[in-house]
This record gives C-alpha cells, sequence and structure tokens, in this order.
C-alpha cells in the first residue's frame, strides 16, 4: 500500500530580494542620519611670530539708529531728511581719514528701511568698509 502518492513535494525556496530591498532602505537611511567626522586632519603647530602690534587702527564712525528712526553718527543727533544729506554727514565725520570703519549701531527693533538708508549713505559718500554691532545673548 502506497500512502505517499506519486506527488512530488517541491523544496521551499528562500526569495532573496525582499530581502536585499529592506538592507538597502536600511543602508540609505544610515547614510542620510550619520554625521561624518574628518579622522584624518593633520595636526600641526603653527610658528610663533613677534610682530608689533597694529599701532595705526582705521577710523571707526559710529552711526546709532534708534527704534524711532533717529540716527546719531558718532554721538551727534542728525535729524534724517535725505540719504544726500547723511552721506556728506558720514563724509564729514570720516575727515578724509582713509578707509574708515563704518559701525552700524541699530537697534533690534529699527526698521530695515533705516539700516538701508545708512548703507545706502555710506557708498555714496564712498565708504566700503561697513560692519554691524552686536551684543552676545545673555543664556
Amino acid at each position: 500500500m502506497n500512502l505517499r502518492g506519486t506527488q512530488h513535494r517541491d523544496e521551499p525556496e528562500i526569495n532573496f530580494i525582499p530581502l536585499i530591498d529592506v538592507l538597502l532602505v536600511i543602508l540609505i537611511f544610515l547614510m542620510v542620519t550619520t554625521t561624518y567626522q574628518r579622522v584624518a586632519e593633520l595636526k600641526i603647530t603653527l610658528p610663533e611670530a613677534n610682530a608689533d602690534p597694529m599701532q595705526q587702527r582705521p577710523k571707526e564712525i559710529n552711526v546709532g539708529i534708534s527704534v524711532q528712526g533717529q540716527y546719531m553718527i558718532d554721538k551727534t543727533l542728525m535729524p534724517f531728511t535725505t540719504v544726500g544729506a547723511l552721506a556728506e554727514a558720514l563724509s564729514r565725520a570720516a575727515g578724509g581719514a582713509k578707509d574708515p570703519v563704518v559701525i552700524i549701531n541699530a537697534d533690534a527693533n529699527a526698521t530695515h528701511q533705516s539700516v538701508i538708508h545708512v548703507m545706502e549713505a555710506a557708498r555714496q559718500a564712498g565708504l566700503v568698509h561697513i560692519t554691524f554691532a552686536t551684543q552676545t545673548s545673555g543664556k
């Protein structure tokens, strides 16, 4: 008596394609979220020099801008009429100094337009070195 019959059973197959897909997704996830560091940086010791400190600092022109839009050039209050008048005041404050630096001290709530007025006036006066004064946060 033949109880098994004549049917052949197929061997089970393992399909690797879904496994490869999952591994590729994990690999991409790891590549995107990983932060890289420079491991092979050069360790150098910079040379030393005994140079004299800079004796002549460039002239600084401090321009203050208040919340109300008032302008103060080197502690002198100046009412804003036009950008040209502001440019003339900046030229007078420069006093013929070579490459003076305009330092804009604008209030945090001052309008953007008032800062642009000072930058445009500095450009008209031929003052190309402009910087902004900030303060560190108290955190």
